[in-house]
């Protein structure tokens, strides 16, 4: 049992998501952490910094490399980091003569925020789908509904006529900003390449060259060290806040819909156990959680910007603690909006 309603046994199966969980998974990291090992190897020995045979064998290491994760857990415990004890079981692996040259120039935080970043570019590219998805499913609805009337609400009261297309439209807009958001967002995320404090003294003229080379390698923007700059980080926080957020209003109206009952009929609403006619709106209600959610651990993020110096324990490791749980939220949110969609049967009046 987890003490995370995300990965719970039964509790996931309203509010988790697999496939964006897998992303922040232990063995999913190791796996990035590895592809930063093995680009930077090659960047280096394509620059000449480490001959080409090391780098090759150090890029073939990386790419088969299966650590000691009971060890890498006793690593942290003591060091804070995994990059140590990870960083050791690779120098042990690549013997004498190429030990030497494995993690040259780098330093933890590099590793842990390539890797974060090598993550966020499949979790963001997932809701992208996804957003496409939604809006594709929205367009739909108002080809089928969008011309009936239905009573619009202003102060939780009723106020004047509309018609579902005003309403839908009030749903999918905001999609399609999101969408426009992810698409720079992913095509921004950076390497994180500074060394131990964050100028590359170690690799001297070379070091911009190194830095580019290992951007390529990875996908990612060659950006200059931006370790002790946690705004990208905090940008990407607030997007899956919004997205998010908008999809709790979107919750919010469907359950409205439902508790008056005249303007909305869904399939397959969750079961009571002791009253059998009910059929609650559960995942509408869901999406709300789900916005409430991130909409507090987001104010969280924002602390991490607070980062003493050229290099913060305590904010970093915040961030470690909840950026994983607004993504997979996010990804929830998604899933669980676009299965609701599915369960409209009908939408607005019929009667005129």
């Amino acid at each position: 049992m987890s003490i995370s309603a995300f990965e719970h046994p039964y509790l996931s199966g309203l509010v988790g998501d697999e496939e964006t969980g897998a992303m922040f998974s232990a063995s999913a990291d190791i796996g990035a952490m590895l592809a930063f090992e093995r680009a930077l190897a090659l960047a280096e020995g394509e620059a000449g910094v480490i001959p080409s045979a090391a780098a090759g064998l150090i890029a073939d290491l990386c790419g088969v490399f299966e650590p000691d994760v009971v060890a890498l857990r006793a690593g942290v415990a003591r060091d804070g980091v995994v990059v140590p004890q990870l960083i050791k079981q690779l120098k042990a692996a690549a013997g004498s003569d190429a030990a030497q040259f494995v993690h040259l120039g780098a330093t933890s935080q590099d590793v842990i925020d390539t890797s974060l970043m090598l993550r966020l570019k499949g979790v963001l590219t997932i809701f992208s789908i996804r957003l496409e998805r939604l809006s594709e499913q929205f367009a739909q609805l108002e080809k089928n509904f969008g011309a009936r009337p239905m009573m619009a609400h202003t102060r939780m009261q009723a106020a004047l006529p509309i018609s579902v297309a005003n309403r839908l439209r009030s749903w999918s807009a905001p999609l399609e900003r999101h969408r426009t958001r992810l698409r720079h967002q992913i095509s921004a995320l950076p390497i994180q390449f500074g060394g131990a404090a964050g100028n590359l003294d170690q690799l001297g003229p070379r070091a911009s060259e190194v830095r580019r080379r290992l951007a390529d390698h990875l996908g990612l923007a060659d950006q200059v060290q931006w370790q002790s700059q946690r705004d990208g980080v905090v940008d990407v926080a607030d997007t899956l806040s919004l997205i998010s957020g908008s999809l709790g209003k979107f919750g919010q109206d469907i359950a409205l819909l439902a508790q008056m009952g005249e303007e909305i009929r869904l399939a397959g609403g969750g079961g009571s156990s002791a009253m059998a006619h009910k059929q609650n709106p559960v995942a509408a209600e869901a999406l709300v959680t789900l916005a409430r959610h991130n909409a507090v651990l987001v104010s969280g993020m924002h602390q991490s910007i607070v980062h003493e110096q050229e290099r913060s324990g305590a904010a970093w490791t915040l961030e470690w603690l909840l950026l994983p749980q607004m993504a997979i939220a996010t990804g929830a949110s998604l899933r669980l909006a676009s299965e609701l969609v599915v369960k409209i049967q009908s939408l607005g009046r019929t009667d005129g």
